[in-house]
């Protein structure tokens, strides 16, 4: 523990590409300022669907080899990133993607939202109480959108950042930690907004359509944002993470489109809700660090 770096930034996210899009710049800023950035990833994103014609084959209803096959996009995005410790939840295979919500696979054997959350919390204990991070990043209760996969992984990371800090949990498994700062994923509506606007006025036919509002994940009104995180100098960075991401996202410029070829903004400054710790900032203002307010934690 001694020789763990002052700044411990955790992510849990569900599928591979939900981190390059959502935090790719945040965890490219941190990890060149030398925090230890964790990754933890749930599923390996075994139902999504498939961008290249040439891999078609990987998909669930063919080959069912795309999970793998991401788990090497996510390697390469997270070499984009600078972050050297990513991990997937109890090991490469142990949840599996649940699709979307309503499917049959959301009840097939082995599916992430099936899970019994405190099984699955059990494992993030493990990392929690090894590298000890003082900020976690997850989603809302709603996942974002409304995937079971989001909301499973909000319910885990919840639920492990609690177990982690019970003396009585497993108490031959590490030393109790307390995450100091909580956040969850958002988007200002008016952010979205104008970033949808700038879209529609300068490449509106760079995909066949234009994603709504509402199909991104975490916005929100503007009074319940907290902190930005301003990435303008890794926006490279998330870009090429993004582009690693092949099966999944296809990127045009500061632009891009998941499988349903609806285009979206690149947000390269990037947006959260405090919902646990002490703000640290002036009441009505922003913070623009996760770990504004740590104690140890000063650059």
């Amino acid at each position: 523990m001694t020789d763990l770096p002052a700044r411990r930034l955790l992510l849990v996210h569900a599928h591979p590409d939900d981190e390059s899009i959502n935090n790719g710049a945040t965890m490219a800023r941190y990890a060149a300022d030398g925090a230890l950035v964790t990754l933890v990833t749930c599923t390996l994103g075994e139902e999504g669907e498939v961008i290249p014609p040439a891999l078609a084959h990987l998909a669930a209803d063919r080959d069912d080899s795309l999970g793998p096959w991401r788990q090497g996009e996510l390697a390469a995005a997270m070499k984009e990133l600078g972050v050297t410790d990513h991990r997937l939840l109890g090991g490469p295979g142990r949840f599996r993607d649940s699709g979307m919500m309503g499917v049959e696979q959301n009840h097939r054997p082995g599916a992430f939202w099936s899970a019994d959350v405190d099984e699955a919390a059990g494992y993030l204990v493990e990392v929690i109480r090894s590298v000890r991070p003082q900020v976690l990043v997850t989603y809302d209760p709603d996942g974002g959108y409304g995937h079971p996969d989001h909301i499973q992984a909000h319910r885990v990371a919840t639920r492990a950042a609690e177990l982690a800090a019970d003396p009585a949990y497993r108490a031959g498994s590490g030393a109790p930690h307390t995450i100091a700062k909580i956040y969850w994923n958002r988007v200002p509506r008016t952010v979205a907004e104008e970033a949808f606007a700038h879209l529609r006025a300068t490449a509106p036919d760079t995909f066949p359509g234009i994603a709504a509002i509402g199909d991104v994940p975490g916005v929100a009104n503007d009074t319940l944002i907290t902190t930005e995180i301003d990435g303008t100098d890794y926006a490279e960075a998330k870009a090429a993470a993004m582009r690693a991401h092949a099966t999944q996202i296809a990127l045009t410029g500061p632009f891009f489109a998941l499988s349903n070829d609806l285009g979206q903004p690149v947000l390269t400054t990037e947006y959260y809700e405090l919902v646990s710790g002490v703000p640290g900032a002036a009441p009505g203002a922003r913070e623009d660090d996760l770990f504004a307010g740590v104690t140890g934690a000063d650059q």
